[in-house]
């Protein structure tokens, strides 16, 4: 079933008819798992568990293997998200504080190879 279109930090799209764009399957997936990612917890006023909160590793001292836990946690939460196979997480930190995420999982409706990228630091 689709949903209104979202990318996480920017504004809702307009769809080709003039109303507001749908997402529907692996992108209506990807677009949960990125919300899921960089929502802190309690920002979800219905669910204050709800999120990672990776903004919390910027300017950290680096532990790819806690922001991979916090990540494959989180991940798992969502239906759309396979638990087989393993899902890839590389996590890279940057020397300005900034880390760099790379996710690869299985979408569990269609089985094929979703990869999200994505930066959370200081822009």
């Amino acid at each position: 079933m689709p949903d209104i279109f979202h990318q996480y930090g920017s504004d809702l799209a307009i769809g080709p008819g003039g109303d507001l764009a749908q997402a529907a399957a692996s992108l209506l997936g990807q677009q949960r798992v990125l919300r899921r990612l960089l929502t802190n917890p309690g920002d979800y006023l219905w669910n204050p568990s709800y999120g990672a909160g990776l903004a919390q590793f910027v300017g950290q001292p680096a532990s790819a293997s806690r922001i991979r836990s916090v990540i494959r946690s989180q991940i798992f939460q969502e239906a759309a998200v396979a638990r087989k196979p393993e899902p890839v997480i590389d996590v890279q930190a940057v020397p300005d504080g900034s880390v760099i995420v790379q996710l690869r999982y299985a979408d569990s409706a269609s089985g094929q190879t979703q990869v999200l990228s994505f930066s959370v630091g200081e822009s």
